[in-house]
């Protein structure tokens, strides 16, 4: 399957919603720490390489990258220097970002489109704040800070589109209603950071974590004492954890020791693929909604893979 090579090591990998060949890519110089950025948009080929299709430069590096669920050209990225920008593929590069949001004190580390609004999207950041924007606002509307230090994802529940969970470095995930004035539900997660988190698909009560302490871990937010599954097989820290939207059990996750797994938590024997095509820390993950079994994954070696699950990456 294809292989893309970007300047700068991947952060960050995302299909489109609207497009099957589609994928967008957020990118950053000399690992994150110091430099430049660049967003880029590809197009897949079904008989040959993986195409360009625009690309845009920051001035500081791209952690993450969400399509909009409302309009199929509208990208939201999230950048180290702690702004927010929006980007339309419909417009020339010159007249973009459309909207440069500066509220963050901090590198922010997510950003997340609500899926069931579609009006409206989250940013999580190391200033150890959520952010609730929406396009028609030149602000905020809501700043969600509980957290004792970074948060590194925020994620809206897939049915429920007033209900978020975020993961945070102080080791724990919490559950917020934006209706409501706090949290609602504190989960102690992990002894360690807790780098990221995704709700299930099928199961809008079921949400997975991911932890520097090599570990998975799904959780049934109405009874959260005990994991429902504890997932272990990476050898280091696990970066992120994505739920299929095709397949309530199964999962996706990348690391820091380089490989993607798949999992199925419902299973006894729950790894059910291991892929070490990446030659550096693999740090964006992603499975498409309009095809069944075909997985993206970026990282720090620069490459971008795009395969069909129980395929090689690496297979021309």
């Amino acid at each position: 399957m294809p292989v893309f090579k970007t300047p700068f090591n991947g952060y960050s990998v995302k299909f489109s919603p609207f497009y099957e060949s589609r994928i967008a890519v957020a990118t950053a110089q000399n690992f994150g720490i110091l430099g430049n950025g660049r967003l880029h948009v590809l197009d897949l080929n079904p008989a040959g390489p993986i195409s360009e299709h625009i690309a845009f430069d920051t001035a500081d590096g791209v952690y993450d990258v969400s399509w909009s669920e409302s309009h199929d050209s509208l990208l939201v990225a999230a950048i180290a220097d702690g702004s927010v920008k929006l980007y339309d593929l419909a417009l020339p590069p010159t007249s973009n970002p459309i909207r440069s949001f500066h509220e963050h004190t901090r590198e922010v580390h997510s950003a997340d489109y609500n899926p069931v609004r579609r009006d409206s999207f989250l940013t999580s950041s190391w200033d150890d704040t959520s952010k609730l924007w929406t396009l028609d606002r030149p602000t905020s509307v809501r700043t969600f800070k509980e957290h004792a230090y970074c948060v590194y994802s925020s994620v809206w529940n897939p049915r429920h589109g007033d209900v978020f969970a975020s993961a945070s470095g102080d080791c724990t995930v919490r559950i917020w209603d934006v209706r409501e004035p706090g949290s609602t539900m504190i989960i102690p997660a992990h002894d360690f950071e807790v780098l990221s988190c995704d709700w299930n698909k099928y199961d809008d009560c079921c949400i997975a974590t991911a932890s520097v302490d090599k570990s998975i871990r799904v959780w049934d937010v109405r009874s959260y004492r005990t994991p429902v599954s504890v997932l272990n097989g990476h050898g280091y820290a696990v970066r992120k954890v994505k739920f299929s939207p095709h397949r309530q059990g199964l999962l996706a996750s990348c690391s820091y020791d380089m490989t993607v797994c798949l999992w199925d938590y419902m299973l006894e024997d729950a790894l059910v693929g291991r892929y070490d095509h990446h030659t550096e820390f693999a740090v964006g993950i992603d499975m498409s909604v309009l095809v069944e079994g075909l997985l993206a994954s970026t990282g720090w070696d620069e490459l971008v893979y795009v395969w069909q699950h129980g395929t090689d990456p690496r297979a021309p």
